[in-house]
C-alpha cells in the first residue's frame, strides 16, 4: 500500500513521468487470477495445512463444517441482499444477482492471511483449530458457490453461460467437495508410501513439491476442488506422514522448505495486491459503497459465525470469545481479489472489483493489525 501511495504521490509531483501509467501497464501483463488460483494458491494452502494438527481439527469438526458451508452460504446471501439495497440507495442500482456474486467472493476468509496472523497471535488450541480449519476449507466451498453464481449471471446476461438447474447445482457442489477430498486422500497416500520407503531428505522434499503440483493439476482435469484436495493432502502428510514416514532430519528440512516457500509467496502476493489498488478507478458513489460494504461484510460475518456456533453450543461449549475473535479474525485477501478479477466482462464488474478491494484492504490493514489486541482482551 505504501509503495502504491508512493507511486501516486510521485505521479502528482512529476506528472510528465507517467508513473501510474507505467505501473498500470506492468500490472496489465499479470493475470492475477491465473497467478494466484492456478499458481500460488496450491503451494500456500499445502504449506498452511502442513502445520495444522489434524486431531485438533477433528475435535472441532462440526464447528468447522457448519461455518465453512452453512455459514458461508448465509454470509453470501446476507452480504448480497444488503449491498443490493445499499447500492440502490446510492443510485448505483446493481442487480441482485451481481450483488450475490459479490457476496460469494467476499464471504470466504483467506487462509493465507488468516494463517499468517495465527503465527503471531497466541489463541486457545480449540479456537485456533476452528480459525485454521474454517479458513482452509471455506475457500474451496466459496470457489464452488462463486462459480455457480457467476455461471448463472453470465447465462442470464447472454454471455454464453449455461443455465443450471437445482439438481445440477447440487451435483456440482457435491462432486467438487467430495471429489476434492477423495483426490487429496489418494495422492496424499501415494506420496506417504513413497516417503516411507526411503530416507533421503532432498528427495522427500521434492516428493512433497510434486504432490502439490500433481494434486492441483489432477483436480483441474477431473473438475473437482483443487483447494480442498491440496488441503487434505497437506493434512495427511503434515500429520500421519510426519509421524510415520519421516526421520527427524527430513521433518526439519521439509518444515524449513515449506516455511520459506510460504514467506516468499506471501510477500509476492501481498505486494501485488497493494499495487493493484492503482488499477482501480471509481466514482464518488462507488467510494461510498466501498465504505458501506465494510460494516455490511462484518455484520454478515458475525451472523454467519454466531448462528451455527450458537446452535452447536446447545450441546457443547466453545472457547471464551470465540464469536468475536472469529468475526474480526475472518480476514479477506487475495482469493477474493482473484475471484473478482476472474469475472467475465459482465456489467458492474468494475464496481464489484472496487468494493472487493475496499473490503480486502480494510480487512488486512485494520483487522489484521488489531486482531491480536482483541484476542488478548477476549480470551485472556
Amino acid at each position: 500500500m505504501l509503495a502504491s501511495l508512493g507511486v501516486i504521490a510521485l505521479d502528482a509531483l512529476v506528472p510528465q513521468a507517467h508513473f501510474q501509467e507505467t505501473v498500470r501497464s506492468l500490472l496489465s501483463r499479470i493475470d492475477f487470477h491465473e497467478a494466484l488460483m492456478k499458481g500460488m494458491l496450491s503451494f500456500l494452502l499445502f504449506a498452511g495445512a502442513l502445520h495444522v494438527n489434524l486431531n485438533d481439527l477433528i475435535g472441532q469438526r462440526w464447528a468447522i463444517i457448519s461455518m465453512a458451508t452453512v455459514g458461508l452460504l448465509l454470509s453470501t446471501f446476507l452480504v448480497g441482499i444488503s449491498v443490493y439495497f445499499a447500492a440502490g440507495a446510492l443510485g448505483i442500482g446493481i442487480p441482485l444477482p451481481y450483488c450475490l456474486v459479490f457476496g460469494s467472493l467476499i464471504s470466504p476468509t483467506d487462509p493465507v492471511a488468516v494463517l499468517g496472523i495465527l503465527k503471531t497471535v497466541k489463541v486457545p488450541k480449540s479456537l485456533e483449530a476452528m480459525i485454521a480449519g474454517e479458513s482452509l476449507f471455506n475457500d474451496g466451498v466459496g470457489v464452488v458457490v462463486f462459480t455457480i453464481l457467476a455461471t448463472l449471471v453470465a447465462g442470464a446476461g447472454g454471455d454464453g453461460g449455461s443455465a443450471l438447474t437445482a439438481g445440477g447445482v447440487a451435483k456440482l457442489f457435491a462432486s467438487e467437495a467430495i471429489g476434492g477430498t477423495a483426490l487429496g486422500l489418494a495422492t496424499g497416500a501415494l506420496a506417504y508410501r513413497a516417503m516411507k520407503s526411503i530416507d533421503e531428505h532432498n528427495l522427500e522434499v521434492l516428493i512433497t513439491l510434486a504432490l502439490v503440483m500433481m494434486t492441483y493439476t489432477a483436480a483441474s482435469a477431473l473438475h473437482v476442488s483443487g483447494p480442498i484436495a491440496v488441503v487434505v493432502a497437506g493434512l495427511l502428510i503434515g500429520n500421519h506422514g510426519k509421524q510415520f514416514a519421516m526421520s527427524e532430519n527430513t521433518r526439519d528440512h521439509i518444515q524449513k522448505f515449506w516455511s520459506l516457500t510460504d514467506e516468499i509467496l506471501n510477500a509476492a502476493l501481498f505486494l501485488i495486491i497493494g499495487f493493484e489498488v492503482i488499477a482501480i478507478s471509481f466514482t464518488g458513489a462507488i467510494a461510498w459503497l466501498m465504505v458501506l460494504a465494510v460494516p455490511i461484510v462484518l455484520a454478515s460475518r458475525f451472523i454467519s459465525v454466531a448462528a451455527p456456533l450458537s446452535l452447536l453450543g446447545l450441546r457443547r461449549s466453545y472457547a471464551r470469545g470465540a464469536i468475536p475473535v472469529l468475526t474480526w479474525g475472518g480476514l479477506r485477501g487475495g482469493i477474493s481479489v482473484a475471484l473478482a478479477l476472474s469475472l467475465p466482462d459482465v456489467p458492474f464488474k468494475s464496481t464489484i472489483l472496487a468494493i472487493t478491494y475496499g473490503v480486502v484492504i480494510f480487512s488486512i490493514i485494520v483487522q489484521g493489525l488489531t486482531v491480536e489486541r482483541l484476542v488478548r482482551a477476549r480470551t485472556g
